[in-house]
């Protein structure tokens, strides 16, 4: 050994651990006196050394009984940290999972990956705290949890600023608020204990931790802003009658009427609604010219306000009615449908002319994604669907349909209550849409009326990009119909 006592305990750093050092190597270290001696114990030291000989052990800096370490108040931090670490990569996760696989468009995909990849990041720094935290016997540990409570404030800091858009209560609202404080707790220690000391290259460290967050930036920006509105909807939508034919009765007509839907534009869009109708109209001679001074009671038989000189309508029936597509299914870019249907009436029935009206409520794609059972029709007057009954005599009779709608950018469904979308049809009030927070499973169809938020409906029509074409066809029926005692 020569002159050198064989055992140097160091001073206490800046967290209360000593280093031991045994001729010239570190052989450990010990937050106590009581782990001094067991480490020294397992280097083969028998307990009986004496400590407070200055030929066996030297200690430097403080004497043996300075052990400034707070052994609760360090493995509190350790656990605080490692839990935000755990919820933030959880968070991550949860938010990005379903965009990485389902989302439309590329751009949100690769926006889901980043999430996901963040909250596997966060998993190994949430590893990293123990040895942080402990005896630091990697040079990145710190650098690690550093990282890992910086890809937290972000994240939480834009879900609280998306979350005051609406002020909507939501579950994911108790875990990013109380994760927005801890990360900046998380931050101001690590960056006052200069946690990225050690890492071998800090200058190249933190500019991938800069390119990272302006990548995941310029990505959501792209996906959430850009993506949806630069590509229009384009539909071809057409109501074309065939060439009457006498039915088997040869009392009947039998009139074929073509419709045909085709998406046109680059986004693919969901059919929430749909309806075809088929109109008789007959009109009355006005050969003093007076229909336009009657037009304001004619336009009840209108979809319009229209005037004609010479005709008046006086009446407006229903013939034939319903879907053509159905809600719930989708159109991909480019795809097109036609349905052939086939309207019959007596020929003297006198109708003037027959008019057919078709029309689509639709949803973007890209915006968000509906879930399967809202596809599945449900029946007002269906008194064992207690959900969706309503009397008849209150209600009339409808058609429902009623399933959850998710955005495609997971960070608004996680800042918002779940939304819904809701389409009624019926032969008497044609089709409606509404997408809201309104659900049918905790109120009744008969009370949706006066339940829904007319401006959240307005907003989200916006927010999913819903809208309705249609399109019409008239034919003349003067060649194949006859009035009533004609013969």
């Amino acid at each position: 050994m020569g002159i050198q006592p064989w055992v140097i305990v160091e001073a206490p750093d800046a967290r209360g651990l000593r280093k031991v050092v045994i001729n010239g190597e570190v052989a450990g270290t010990a937050w106590s006196f009581d782990e001094l001696v067991r480490l020294l114990g397992r280097l083969g030291y028998p307990p009986s050394t004496d400590m407070q000989d200055p030929a066996t052990v030297l200690w430097r800096g403080r004497d043996s009984g300075i052990w400034p370490d707070r052994p609760w108040r360090r493995r509190a931090t350790a656990a605080l940290m490692f839990l935000g670490l755990l919820v933030s990569a959880a968070l991550h996760m949860a938010i990005g999972w379903p965009d990485a696989l389902k989302a439309l468009t590329f751009a949100q995909r690769i926006v889901g990956a980043i999430f996901v990849l963040a909250g596997l990041v966060q998993c190994v720094a949430a590893a990293a705290v123990f040895d942080h935290f402990g005896r630091r016997r990697s040079r990145v540990s710190g650098s690690l949890v550093l990282l890992g409570a910086f890809i937290a404030l972000p994240t939480s800091a834009m879900l609280i600023f998306m979350w005051l858009e609406e002020r909507e209560y939501t579950p994911y609202l108790l875990v990013f608020m109380p994760l927005s404080l801890w990360s900046v707790w998380a931050l101001v220690l690590l960056v006052r204990e200069k946690a990225w000391r050690g890492v071998p290259q800090p200058k190249k460290f933190a500019a991938g931790v800069v390119f990272s967050g302006l990548l995941t930036a310029v990505s959501l920006a792209y996906s959430t802003m850009y993506q949806p509105t630069a590509e229009p909807i384009r539909f071809v939508l057409k109501a074309t009658f065939g060439r009457p034919q006498t039915d088997a009765d040869a009392g009947y007509v039998a009139v074929p009427l073509t419709l045909y839907v085709k998406n046109d534009g680059g986004i693919p869009v969901y059919v929430v609604n749909d309806d075809y109708t088929v109109w008789g109209s007959e009109f009355s001679r006005s050969e003093e010219g007076e229909g336009l001074r009657n037009w304001a009671e004619d336009t009840k038989f209108r979809y319009v306000p229209e005037a004609e000189r010479y005709a008046r309508a006086t009446d407006r029936e229903v013939l034939r009615t319903g879907h053509f597509y159905g809600p719930g299914a989708w159109l991909d870019a480019g795809e097109e449908f036609s349905s052939q249907k086939v309207v019959r009436l007596p020929k003297d029935a006198g109708y003037g002319e027959l008019e057919a009206t078709v029309s689509m409520n639709y949803m973007r794609k890209d915006r968000g994604r509906i879930d399967d059972r809202f596809s599945s029709p449900v029946f007002s007057w269906d008194r064992n669907n207690k959900r969706f009954y309503c009397p008849p005599e209150q209600c009339g009779e409808n058609v429902v349909y009623h399933g959850r709608v998710r955005h495609n950018n997971n960070l608004v469904n996680v800042t918002r209550r779940p939304r819904y979308v809701t389409a009624i049809w019926s032969p008497r009030r044609g089709p409606s849409v509404f997408i809201s927070s309104f659900d049918f499973g905790t109120r009744g169809l008969y009370v949706y009326g006066e339940s829904i938020d007319k401006a959240e409906v307005a907003r989200e029509k916006d927010r999913f990009g819903t809208a309705m074409v249609s399109a019409n066809a008239k034919l003349l029926t003067s060649g194949f119909l006859r009035r009533p005692g004609t013969g």
